[in-house]
């Protein structure tokens, strides 16, 4: 993989207009019915990782892929679950990681293609991950969960869904500047926008209106920072300072520590939102710690 340098990360997303769709919430409605229109493709890329075997099998009409290493039998199971702000379709950088995650952890990734807005919601989407879940614990032995941005959203609303209907808690959630908090209501938002070259919040609130389908905003399946923390098992989370999404990040470090639940917290100063998906020294860096947490929790 080419690696680029951070600094040049924020002033190529603001050339490129990266958050034109969240910076204007008309512009966020037409991008809906764009995707409406016309989805994305989900497949994986054409040239994987050469390590990794990918299948595909249909559970209620949803497509799941599972990316397994070609050499030597996996260990537990990850459930990785893409971001994209619930509206665009999952992208190299995700299956580049599952991948990683599938050879270096010697695990058994699986990635469910979910229903994006208009068309899903997040709490239909939360009970088919959670019982997702339940099979791989079944079929795999331990297992794990995470998922970048919208994708985090999805990964501890099942991880509380999990613990409070089937008394489960999970060996490690991973969260990559999750989205906690779809009201955007944190007052240090302002604070932050102006250094954020992606994310906004009249756009995300269009994609939230749309993702909560009939429940209220700050219900934990929308909103899973407003869920109770105690007896979930541990978290591991990024999120960068010049992220809209980092207030909130910093609430849930708070709450966690309240609850006795073990979060392992990496704040990149001056990074943008998602930045252990980027190509660069510290994305790398990154990628690298989190197959060493979902490696050792899935052995333990």
């Amino acid at each position: 993989m080419v690696t680029i340098p951070s600094a040049i990360v924020a002033p190529a997303l603001r050339l490129t207009r990266a958050n034109r769709i969240f910076v204007d919430a008309d512009e966020a409605q037409r991008h809906v019915r764009a995707r409406e229109l016309r989805p994305s493709s989900y497949a994986p890329p054409g040239r994987l990782h050469p390590d990794v075997r990918v299948d595909v099998e249909h559970r209620g009409g949803w497509p799941v892929y599972t990316v397994v290493p070609r050499v030597g039998t996996p260990v537990g199971s990850f459930v990785y679950l893409h971001g994209g702000g619930w509206v665009n379709e999952i992208v190299s950088q995700h299956w580049n990681l599952a991948a990683q995650i599938a050879v270096e952890a010697n695990t058994t990734v699986t990635i469910p293609i979910y229903p994006l807005v208009p068309f899903g919601t997040a709490a239909e989407t939360a009970a088919f991950v959670g019982d997702l879940v339940r099979d791989n614990l079944e079929r795999y032995g331990r297992t794990g969960i995470g998922g970048d941005s919208a994708g985090g959203q999805i990964s501890l609303s099942v991880a509380l869904a999990l613990r409070d209907e089937h008394d489960i808690a999970l060996p490690q959630t991973v969260l990559i500047s999750p989205a906690l908090d779809l009201s955007w209501s944190n007052p240090h938002i302002p604070r932050v926008q102006p250094s954020d070259p992606w994310l906004a919040t009249p756009g995300g609130k269009v994609f939230a209106e749309y993702w909560r389908g009939d429940r209220e905003v700050l219900d934990p399946v929308v909103s899973p920072l407003f869920g109770e923390l105690a007896g979930l098992g541990p978290i591991t989370m990024f999120s960068g300072t010049r992220d809209v999404l980092n207030p909130d990040a910093r609430l849930l470090v708070e709450k966690a520590a309240a609850s006795g639940v073990a979060l392992d917290y990496h704040e990149g100063v001056g990074q943008v939102h998602v930045f252990p998906l980027l190509p660069t020294v510290l994305g790398r860096d990154m990628r690298a710690l989190i197959v060493a947490r979902i490696r050792d929790s899935l052995r333990d």
